[in-house]
């Protein structure tokens, strides 16, 4: 999954950049609000964490412009914890939940895993497939109730496919999602690491769609 990252503090940045990292996120920065709202128009992103006191735009107009061009990524924003004022002001304008500074980071990669359910229309932080079951919640895969060791690429892959569960995803939308803006990124990958999670959790999970790319089979 992939997530924009607003945040103008560049210690705090690259250590929400990092946790998020290791989490199994693909994340892009931004330190300004012009930047972010350019990025926020034109990149597909799963989740966005935005800082409002932001330099150039502030984040509440940022959030606001993104949503009248009707972009509808999931937003948490980073507050003052005790500006009650900003944390109704942002929801009122669209965002979807907020942590306040000081915040915990596992608290707020939770609160990211949940986003990213629900915008997929998933309540669950397990997904069945069959033998097959995700757990979204601890990053973690079994069959038949064995865990089955993924690497990260690997899980995101299996991840976003999951969540998109019954229609295909194509390689450009895999590649947008999976990986960040830096990243050299090739989509022929995607078919090494798609024949490896078939080969750790069988043939008949991930189906290919000839012209238009994966399909999860959901069970049934």
């Amino acid at each position: 999954m992939r997530l924009l990252v607003v945040e103008d503090s560049p210690d705090l940045s690259r250590q929400l950049r990092t946790a998020l990292t290791e989490a199994g996120f693909a994340v892009d920065l931004a330190l300004d609000g012009e930047e972010a709202l350019h990025l926020g128009l034109t990149e597909p992103y799963d989740a966005v964490v935005l800082d409002l006191g932001l330099p150039r735009l502030d984040g509440l107009s940022v959030l606001r412009r993104w949503r009248e061009a009707n972009r509808t990524m999931p937003v948490i924003l980073l507050t003052a914890r005790d500006s009650w004022h900003e944390k109704v002001q942002g929801l009122n304008a669209g965002a979807d939940d907020y942590l306040a500074k000081p915040f915990v980071m596992a608290e707020l990669i939770a609160r990211l895993n949940a986003l990213i359910r629900r915008a997929s229309g998933v309540a669950k932080p397990e997904l069945v497939f069959g033998p097959v079951r995700i757990d979204t919640a601890s990053r973690t895969v079994t069959r038949d109730g064995v865990p089955v060791r993924l690497t990260a690429m690997e899980y995101a892959m299996l991840a976003y496919l999951a969540l998109n569960a019954g229609r295909p995803v194509s390689k450009t939308e895999l590649t947008e999602h999976l990986y960040a803006q830096d990243f050299d990124r090739d989509s022929n990958t995607l078919e090494v690491i798609a024949g490896r999670i078939r080969r750790k959790l069988g043939e008949g999970l991930i189906e290919t769609v000839r012209g238009q790319g994966y399909r999860m089979v959901p069970p049934g």
